[in-house]
């Protein structure tokens, strides 16, 4: 078993030690166990920070948080906040009691919940709030409460997470606001022990001018014959809140989260996506058949020749073999962002297989954020040694600077990124913006596991021997010919990168609505079977790429092997771009910032990762085909 290979089970079993101790019950996973409640039980209602969503635009990308004065809702005796993991916090979320009293089983129709005075300014507020279609988000035993409406032929129902905070039929001047909201909690009788267990949560709300309290439907029998509630802009409001509640027994508590997961069309995921790894498989099975034929070819003519007693010229890429490897310029860089790929690769490939085996339940908030930034932090011993051994075999000989820029380097980069994002947040009064407090947390982790780890890495990559070359590279640099147009570097790092791109950007279409529309990301078994398909598309193309132009004497191949795969990380910006301008609505200065920002840096992620996948992998195939042929 090789130095790197034991390093990362060492890594992953750490990981896996720290999860053992959480608290758990002895046949769920963490945070799935069920909660037993008695007839008359109280049922706590939490809230959460309001998001920008609709199902067919997205004006905003801002969250605030559901106790804002300027929203004017009503607040509990006294505000506790909920307990939240890392990722939950990072992500947004601001989950704090209500003052909704819920007991299992019990009716109420019409509650008055309190009533409020919404200030003129505060009024303009809510109302853009409204415009930008916010949601107003719940939670219920964990379960998002959840809005159920007709689809666009107005006969598919279509559940979305969390309920409209108004509506803006374009009739009036301003929205309307929703005051009343009527409460459908559905539950499940668990007969064995004689329990009750709450399977979800529907809201529907709806706008009344003067409620009536204590009455069926507040007093209403349509909600398009009532007169609603429209703040006005010039003047102070009063604001009557109510709620009723109803209990409806549904399905299995097992299967509680379904509706959640299997809304919408998933029709269109399934067809798209097996399309497309159709597609990709067909293309990279040619590519890999074409070259491995043309290299037993080339193989076996070269030592044919050598055998041969008569002094033949070399052609093709035996004869750069003289320069093949010869030190790349920068190689400390080089090193350095090889070295944090290969964390970021190995960080994305353990959390996909988490998830796909159903480590991370949607119940835990924030969790899969949580895993990533955990196992990040934890493989940065890969990156020490990874990039320690490379700057050896380049013949480097500061070391020192090679430990701290695989440390701090990339790092510093997302993390200074992060920061200057979290500045826009806190002037728009966002929820989103990460508190003081966990901006600690996180460099403490930085410093005191992260760099920890990168630096012993380092050490043990610097104590193995020098990896060998198997052909010595000649004093005197060769002459690169002139190359054709689709050969020189921009031109074929762009060509190289389309096919690792179409292998992801169905499944890319579904990630970023999962990211910017608040929905639930669960087809984690496609995904496993993406980034399967993105790893060896990204391998052949690179080293097809390698192989053309050593058949055209350019040696230069190892920022080119980098850059090939990692072109991939461009296109997927531009289609960002392209989902900005196609999908978004987004009109403020601040959320635009924002969107580019966010999508700059998970372009920056994807590009290490993708590009240290085709250096990898050129670097294996350059060393095993000047390794079978013999060289004077």
């Amino acid at each position: 078993m090789s130095r790197l290979t034991r390093l990362s089970l060492v890594a992953a079993a750490t990981v896996a030690l720290l999860g053992c101790f959480t608290s758990t019950d002895a046949f769920y996973l963490p945070g799935v166990a069920p909660k037993e409640y008695s007839e008359g039980d109280p049922v706590a209602l939490m809230v959460n920070a309001l998001t920008p969503g609709s199902d067919s635009e997205l004006k905003s990308v801002i969250s605030f948080d559901y106790y804002d004065p300027r929203l004017g809702f009503c607040q509990p005796t006294t505000e506790k906040a909920q307990a939240e993991s890392l990722g939950s916090i990072l992500f947004g979320d601001r989950i704090w009691n209500s003052p909704y009293e819920i007991k299992m089983l019990e009716n109420g129709d019409c509650k008055l919940l309190c009533k409020a005075n919404i200030k003129a300014e505060n009024a303009e507020f809510i109302n853009n709030r409204i415009r930008e279609n916010y949601a107003v988000n719940w939670l219920v035993d964990g379960l998002p409460v959840r809005h159920e409406r007709l689809g666009r032929d107005g006969k598919t129902p279509v559940i979305s997470l969390g309920f409209p905070l108004g509506e803006d039929t374009g009739v009036h001047k301003v929205p309307r606001m929703h005051n009343h909201y009527d409460i459908r909690v559905e539950y499940h009788h668990n007969r064995e022990m004689q329990s009750l267990r709450v399977v979800g949560i529907t809201v529907v709300p709806s706008s009344i001018a003067n409620p009536q309290v204590g009455t069926d439907g507040c007093g209403t029998l349509m909600d398009d014959q009532t007169a609603g509630v429209f703040l006005d802009e010039k003047k102070d409001n009063s604001i009557t809140y109510t709620y009723s509640v109803h209990w409806m027994p549904e399905i299995a508590w097992a299967t509680r989260w379904d509706r959640y997961l299997l809304g919408g069309e998933p029709r269109i995921h399934w067809f798209s996506l097996v399309d497309s790894i159709i597609i990709v498989l067909f293309l990279t099975g040619m590519v890999a058949m074409i070259l491995l034929r043309a290299l037993h070819k080339d193989i076996s003519r070269y030592n044919q020749l050598e055998a041969q007693e008569d002094i033949q010229e070399d052609f093709g890429w035996k004869l750069v073999h003289g320069d093949v490897f010869r030190t790349p310029s920068y190689p400390m860089l080089l090193s350095i962002i090889v070295g944090n790929g290969t964390q970021m690769f190995l960080m994305a490939a353990v959390t996909i297989v988490f998830a796909a085996l159903g480590f991370l339940s949607p119940s835990n908030r924030g969790s899969l954020a949580t895993v990533m930034i955990v196992f990040y932090m934890f493989f940065g011993v890969i990156a020490g040694f990874i990039s320690a051994r490379m700057y050896k075999m380049f013949g480097g000989e500061a070391w020192k600077l090679n430990i701290l820029g695989t440390a701090f380097l990339f790092p510093a980069i997302i993390f200074g990124s992060f920061v200057g994002l979290n500045f826009f947040l806190i002037g728009a009064n966002s929820s989103g913006a990460v508190p003081f407090g966990t901006m600690v947390g996180i460099v403490a982790m930085w410093f005191l596991i992260s760099t920890p780890l990168s630096v012993v890495g380092s050490y043990l990559g610097f104590q193995r021997p020098r990896i060998e070359y198997p052909v010595n590279a000649n004093q005197i640099p060769r002459q690169i010919p002139e190359q054709v147009f689709y050969l020189r570097p921009i031109p074929s790092m762009l060509i190289g990168g389309v096919l690792p791109f179409g292998a992801i950007f169905i499944e890319l279409y579904f990630i970023m609505n999962s990211i910017w529309f608040h929905k639930i990301y669960y087809v984690f078994g496609f995904l496993f079977l993406v980034f399967g398909i993105l790893i060896v598309t990204c391998a052949e193309v690179t080293i097809l790429m390698c192989y053309f132009h050593l058949c055209a004497e350019d040696y230069h191949w190892w920022w080119r092997a980098f850059f090939t795969s990692g072109a991939s990380a461009f296109y997927v910006f531009g289609y960002a771009v392209s989902y900005y301008f196609t999908t978004l609505q987004i009109t403020s200065f601040t959320s635009m910032v924002l969107y580019f920002g966010w999508t700059t840096i998970m372009s920056l992620m994807f590009f290490v990762l993708s590009g240290a996948i085709g250096f990898f992998s050129t670097f294996m195939f350059v060393r095993k085909i000047y390794s079978s042929i013999k060289i004077d």
